[in-house]
């Protein structure tokens, strides 16, 4: 029995929205809501690139966008698209020739922007270059960059020219008979982004890629976008997300699961409970806890620990986890194995047992997912 049947209070009720491939990768309708990055190598450098996505797609990106500011670019993709494990989505602006270069390279989805991309006639032509080698569009609307139309009618960049803007050209392509597209309102403002990405949601039923652009830096950058991410998620929209981070692309992808686990949406990785710490913790909590992470990167499989500091709240929180560990006294704390106590430990020995039963539990957890697949 979920947890979500137990407890109702926790369920969040995703907006319809119509599926679309991006390559191999679901998006939108009751595919996993995915994770998105970019890179930020000069595309050219293809070596650089391909490293990037791979580090990318080993931290769980299913999708990664890269850039394709000019025709070197669009060529490097024939090499890149080959050697990396996840669809490629090539990022264009200005230059529509990019984008049919970029469909006829191999990427899987071609982001453009309406601000930029041109009228009509070319857009055209990109919805041919993309029907012709099976690849989506994703029309990304940025407040920074609207069309110099909508600007003169609002005034300034708002929700409603944001959300013009999109509408304007999911006409387009579906007037072009063309409906493998999702769609993004992106601002820098939480407030302005959450609003339009409101309005979208009631307008269209393609699906939406959320991001709060130029969020900023790993700290704040991470903040913005749980907020705003975090509300119209829990609001159930969202098909696919992207956290802005002038940070390691990696960073990105972390944060992104961060804010979907926080949620329930999606699990992946050890997802750790630690206390703060205090003047009653019977060991390190901050240190154990920052190493922990680092030792269990490599575990992929969704499951729980807890690491507290003393018996206040310890024993409770580890009733709930698949592995913990409470502080005590006299140098030692006790291990919880699914939730039940299980045997006292040395703080010195703490880490490596620690990280040995997260390791076995996972293997556990995994044996059980195959049995299960195999039965159906």
């Amino acid at each position: 029995m979920s947890l979500n049947h137990v407890r109702p209070w926790r369920n969040i009720y995703r907006r319809a929205s119509r599926q679309i491939m991006v390559g191999p990768v679901p998006v939108g309708g009751d595919a996993p809501i995915t994770v998105q990055t970019m890179t930020n190598t000069l595309t050219t450098d293809v070596k650089a690139t391909i490293a990037q996505v791979q580090a990318a797609a080993d931290a769980g990106a299913d999708i990664v966008r890269v850039s394709v500011p000019d025709e070197a670019s669009s060529k490097a993709l024939k090499q890149i698209v080959p050697e990396v494990s996840v669809p490629i989505v090539a990022d264009i602006h200005f230059h529509y020739k990019r984008g049919i270069e970029a469909a006829e390279a191999g990427a899987a989805c071609l982001r453009i922007n309406p601000g930029n991309i041109g009228n009509e006639t070319r857009v055209k032509e990109v919805i041919k270059a993309a029907r012709d080698n099976n690849c989506s569009i994703r029309i990304g609307v940025n407040a920074g960059s609207l069309e110099k139309h909508l600007l003169d009618k609002y005034g300034e960049p708002c929700p409603d020219a944001m959300v013009e803007s999109g509408l304007d050209h999911i006409k387009i392509l579906q007037d072009n008979d063309f409906h493998e597209f999702k769609i993004s309102c992106k601002a820098s403002d939480v407030f302005m982004a959450a609003a339009a990405y409101q309005q979208l949601a009631e307008a269209t039923d393609a699906p939406i890629h959320l991001g709060i652009t130029e969020a900023g830096g790993l700290t704040s950058g991470t903040i913005k976008s749980a907020i705003g991410l975090g509300n119209l998620l829990w609001m159930g929209i969202g098909d696919t997300i992207r956290v802005s981070l002038s940070a390691d692309p990696v960073e990105e992808v972390k944060v992104g699961y961060e804010i979907l686990k926080s949620l329930g949406l999606r699990h992946r990785g050890v997802n750790i409970i630690s206390c703060p710490s205090c003047a009653r913790q019977g060991f390190d909590v901050i240190k154990t806890v920052e190493t922990l992470e680092k030792r269990l990167e490599h575990i992929k499989t969704p499951m729980s620990l807890s690491i507290i500091g003393c018996v206040v709240n310890g024993p409770g929180e580890a009733l709930m986890t698949d592995v913990g560990f409470t502080g005590g006294g006299a140098g030692s704390g006790m291990v919880y194995l699914a939730g039940k106590q299980s045997h006292k430990l040395n703080n010195a020995e703490m880490i490596d047992h620690i990280v040995e039963q997260v390791e076995r539990k996972a293997a556990e957890l995994d044996a059980e997912a195959r049995v299960a697949s195999a039965a159906e």
